[in-house]
């Protein structure tokens, strides 16, 4: 890694050696992050959801669970990630012809932003409902997950495109 590439990542220092950024000096201000990603899977996975008939129970329940456990977590999984206080976590699991698309908002008033909880929620809903269905279908893909918005901190608003 060059010494010029080292200075603009923030979990680097000016020796290339891993951190934990200082958020200390940072004031709190209200910080929102939503992320999104998706599963897709056979239409008899979706059937099964549809009809009730999945024997663990219902997937989308346990997933918005886990995507909210998940969000609470994301120091714990993550390695340089902060430990802050969460306002808000909500995840919900839209249908699509393919399968779901599960999207989570977390909002906090802390000194860092909450992008990654978003991230990690998202990740855990996915991987709930992975593991819930995969008797009827081991063929699910989890993917596109990515950031779609986040308000608030020292960079402003980004909204994907």
């Amino acid at each position: 890694m060059t010494e010029k590439r080292a200075a603009t990542l923030s979990h680097v220092d000016e020796r290339g050696r891993v951190r934990m950024v200082d958020v200390g000096g940072k004031p709190a201000t209200a910080r929102v992050a939503v992320a999104r990603g998706r599963v897709d899977m056979s239409a008899h996975a979706r059937q099964l959801i549809r009809d009730g008939r999945i024997a663990k129970g219902d997937p989308l329940q346990a997933a918005r669970i886990a995507g909210i456990m998940a969000a609470k977590r994301t120091a714990d999984l993550i390695p340089l990630c902060h430990s802050i206080p969460l306002s808000h976590v909500e995840v919900d699991l839209r249908s699509l012809d393919e399968g779901y698309e599960i999207e989570a908002r977390v909002s906090t008033t802390a000194p860092t932003g909450v992008e990654m909880e978003a991230l990690t929620a998202v990740s855990a809903a996915a991987l709930t409902v992975y593991d819930m269905l995969k008797a009827a279908d081991r063929s699910m893909v989890i993917g596109d997950i990515r950031l779609i918005e986040k308000t608030g901190g020292r960079s402003g608003t980004y909204r994907a495109e």
